[in-house]
């Protein structure tokens, strides 16, 4: 059986930009992005789950691989995997944020980890947090919603030299505001909580001078903070839901599948 070289071409057209949207998404999807998982592994996952779309995939573009416009398509597709897998990962920053927030006020801004995800070091009560929330978001196959979305997209958002335009950039910046604002009010019971009690301390300072108030109150403070998130944490996971269903949202206007 003897092939042109168009053919070739054309049959690794059919795989290669279908591959690269696909193994794009495990560069930023949470959970698998970190650096615990081996980029073998994630290349690996790629290509297995292009193999088992692959039949099922609309006709790919008369488009030359190595030419201008085919470098264009790869970068389009390059560009939605990993969009989609960011959009994500900033629902996991959310829960970050609030952590970092509650730890700084309770006082234990100094208690830091390596985050396995982003390779910095943040509060033990931002990882409690973290991973309390790559538990539900597991639980939930949120990583096999992402999946079905992105095999789903070849149909409504097929491989082109156009993808996502100036307003889906936009779409995204605005909605990345929420980060800030969500993680924020959901730290803001315990923040007033601990407001308050500080406070109190100040007060028993001034009123008492000779009582060791740092001695006794930063322990109070912690303690309190504890109890506080054990109390608040089924509600904090409820906003992680809530907001993780929000970014499935986005992620299906970004791929036209609403």
């Amino acid at each position: 059986m003897n092939f042109t070289e168009g053919e070739l071409l054309n049959y690794l057209a059919s795989f290669i930009w279908p591959f690269f949207r696909v193994s794009s998404m495990f560069v930023t999807v949470p959970v698998f992005s970190v650096a615990s998982v081996p980029a073998r592994l994630r290349v690996l996952t790629g290509l297995l789950i292009t193999l088992a779309i692959l039949p099922t995939l609309p006709p790919m573009p008369a488009i030359d691989v190595f030419s201008s416009q085919g470098w264009m398509v790869t970068i389009q597709q390059i560009a939605l995997g990993m969009t989609a897998g960011f959009i994500l990962q900033m629902v996991f920053s959310f829960m970050m944020f609030a952590g970092q927030t509650i730890a700084y006020s309770m006082g234990l801004g100094f208690a830091s980890l390596v985050d396995p995800a982003t390779g910095v070091q943040v509060p033990v009560i931002a990882q409690l947090f973290v991973i309390a929330s790559s538990l539900l978001f597991l639980t939930v196959d949120g990583h096999l919603l992402l999946i079905e979305m992105l095999a789903q997209s070849f149909h409504t958002l097929p491989v082109a030299t156009l993808g996502m335009d100036q307003a889906d950039l936009w779409r995204i910046i605005v909605w990345s505001s929420q980060i800030f604002a969500g993680g924020l009010l959901l730290s803001m019971p315990v923040m007033t909580a601990l407001l308050f009690v500080n406070i109190s301390f100040g007060v028993a300072s001034k009123a008492a001078p000779q009582l060791q108030i740092f001695g006794v109150g930063f322990p109070i403070t912690i303690l309190l903070g504890m109890v506080l998130i054990w109390i608040g944490l089924p509600t904090m996971l409820e906003a992680f839901t809530e907001m993780l269903h929000e970014s499935f949202t986005l992620i299906s206007q970004l791929l036209r599948l609403n």
